[in-house]
């Protein structure tokens, strides 16, 4: 397996020549030269596999200069029930006939990232160990990102975190839960900005190619394709879960603020798994909402905060991968397109044949707002005695409006409510339960630096502290 930048200025490269990386060095992002499709056969062989199992059978298709042994072992110390809670990993919960949660929120920080982001780490680990090398992570979060890339590496041999978060835009356990971590290799900058100016310096460091390779510079973002490739594996184990044969179709419903984890679920319905809709659900910040509506992509000005602050965002960056595929794979189009983009405008393929082939990839779009989640956490706890977190909430309420008769629809889960416990107390008038251990997170002490937004001041600060 090879793989391109989306603006095609980047030699063919393996799986663990771009592991480490964030963007491609032409500023784009990196993609398998052709996604691996799996035969009738295939599917049916990984319909009674265990995660771990769907994990590899997924993985070494996009990694396959991993050894094989090396894999499973990375694949099987990574997805255990001591991390994950229990051997089920991304547990399915059904509320109603039709309507399921994928539960993603059961590892370290309580947050879907950690799916991905334990693998990431383990993979880190292998391939610094194997090149006796060291690694600077830089990467921007708006909420859970940073949590789970930080448990995910601390305490690594050969690295460290330098973490972006918009300064008092995040839940106060999001925040506590970065912010207490004291581990000598975890780095926490509270950037005076919003989430959009964290990604614009991250993506600003990395595109200085010389200093990203003398301080070795590296990503742990949804721009590391190992990130997405990580998140295609429980899109699978979900449709094997509420599925008796290959013949049926199953929808699903995303939480989106970068694009990331519905980008997984289209790799997964490119690979051949037969997935009907994937349902795009934004918060007030509905750039990509807009966009699958209309086929205009405009990234606002400013971003809203609001009650799902982790979806806080206006440039989805991740959203380059998809729109690759959609103009044909052709990077001569996409370049000219993310150009229009960076340089503050948008770009409109409404009368092109491009936008008509959305439908053909199977994305729908919603968007909610705070009134929208408050409802939807109400009505889910009252109906199926089930709390869910705010952005989870946005998805429920996108999804039960895209829901066809037949069709299974699967919303995925995001964070538990503990995250978001303000919000939960004002829906249901009861604070949410926090896992044993977490009950007083936001008192303990926190060690982050504030700094402007400024790419050279954060450089500056890598250089001090590598």
């Amino acid at each position: 397996m090879k793989y391109l930048s989306t603006r095609g200025g980047m030699p063919p490269k393996t799986f663990t020549e771009i592991l480490l990386g964030g963007l491609a060095t032409d500023g784009g992002l990196t993609i398998p030269e052709v996604y691996p499709t799996l035969s009738t056969d295939e599917l049916a062989a990984m319909r009674s596999m265990n995660y771990r199992e769907l994990a590899f059978e997924v993985l070494r298709r996009f990694a396959d200069d991993i050894p094989a042994a090396d894999l499973k072992t990375i694949i099987d110390k990574t997805y255990t029930a001591e991390v994950f809670g229990s051997d089920d990993i991304t547990p399915v919960k059904t509320l109603e006939p039709g309507v399921h949660l994928l539960g993603l929120s059961y590892g370290p920080t309580l947050a879907f990232k950690d799916v991905a982001m334990q693998l990431l780490g383990n993979l880190f680990e292998y391939v610094l160990a194997k090149e006796n090398a060291e690694l600077n992570i830089l990467g921007a979060t708006s909420g859970d990102t940073g949590s789970a890339a930080e448990y995910a590496m601390r305490g690594k041999k050969g690295v460290r975190v330098f973490m972006l978060s918009p300064k008092g835009k995040m839940s106060p356990f999001q925040t506590a839960q970065m912010f207490s971590l004291q581990d000598p290799n975890i780095f926490n900058i509270a950037a005076e900005g919003v989430f959009d100016d964290c990604q614009d310096i991250v993506k600003a460091v990395s595109n200085d190619l010389d200093f990203k390779a003398k301080h070795k510079i590296g990503a742990v973002n949804s721009i590391n394709w190992a990130r997405v490739t990580a998140q295609v594996v429980y899109y699978f184990k979900a449709y094997f879960a509420l599925t008796e044969n290959n013949d049926e179709k199953v929808s699903f419903s995303v939480p989106s603020g970068n694009f990331g984890n519905v980008c997984a679920g289209h790799i997964a319905r490119q690979m051949g798994l037969p997935i009907h809709k994937l349902i795009v659900a934004t918060n007030e910040n509905d750039v990509l909402d807009e966009f699958f509506r209309t086929g205009v992509y405009r990234p606002r000005p400013q971003t809203e905060h609001t009650s799902s602050p982790s979806m806080d965002i206006s440039k989805a960056s991740n959203f380059e991968r998809f729109v690759y595929d959609l103009v044909g794979r052709d990077p001569k189009i996409l370049k000219d397109l993310w150009q229009q983009v960076e340089t503050g405008g948008s770009f409109d393929l409404s009368k092109t044949p491009y936008f008509a082939k959305v439908k053909d990839f199977g994305f729908e779009s919603g968007s909610s707002s705070h009134q929208n989640r408050l409802e939807t956490i109400r009505k889910v706890y009252q109906q199926y005695q089930t709390m869910i977190d705010t952005h989870t909430a946005d998805g429920v309420k996108v999804g039960l409006e895209h829901r066809e008769a037949g069709i299974p629809m699967v919303c995925l889960e995001t964070a538990l409510p503990a995250k978001f416990d303000e919000t939960i107390f004002e829906a249901l008038g009861r604070h949410a339960e926090r896992p044993a251990g977490l009950e007083n997170l936001e008192k303990l002490p926190q060690r982050f630096e504030v700094m402007p937004v400024d790419a050279a001041v954060v450089k500056q600060f890598i250089v001090a502290h590598s």
